[in-house]
């Protein structure tokens, strides 16, 4: 696995930044990070992301695995979407993004950091650094 592969044109994922409150004193060797906000094309009010972000955050502390806070956005249109980085395999990321009726999840392995269809092709799409794309401030 490379750092250096180029993603698709036009993938909004490819800029995606994380933000969290503080570092983790470690983090899991592999993770992903699964959101459960509108996905990407669609309106939902705040109330719905909200409920449904909460299903997905019960849903997560219920799977009795390693999981934190994390939002990601985009530096260059200000969107920000809180998610979870939660120690699961990539599939069943992979289907509980499809649960939640996510387009792809962030995969990162070994600092490694890519995205993956939820309901497409399998094929993780490498594209950076994790570390390199991780702010802390307030949320």
């Amino acid at each position: 696995m490379t750092h250096a592969q180029t993603p698709p044109p036009n993938s909004l994922y490819a800029t995606t930044r994380f933000r969290l409150t503080a570092i983790p004193d470690s983090w899991p060797s592999a993770f992903v990070i699964i959101t459960a906000y509108a996905p990407t094309g669609q309106r939902w009010s705040d109330a719905e992301n909200a409920a449904t972000d909460q299903r997905l955050s019960a849903e997560i502390e219920a799977l009795g695995v390693w999981h934190r806070r994390i939002t990601g956005y985009s530096p260059d249109t200000g969107h920000a979407e809180p998610g979870w980085a939660v120690k699961l395999p990539v599939e069943t990321g992979r289907e509980i993004g499809r649960r939640f009726q996510q387009d792809a999840i962030f995969v990162i392995r070994a600092d490694a950091l890519g995205y993956v269809s939820c309901s497409g092709d399998r094929k993780v799409i490498w594209f950076g650094a994790f570390r390199e794309r991780v702010d802390v401030a307030l949320q």
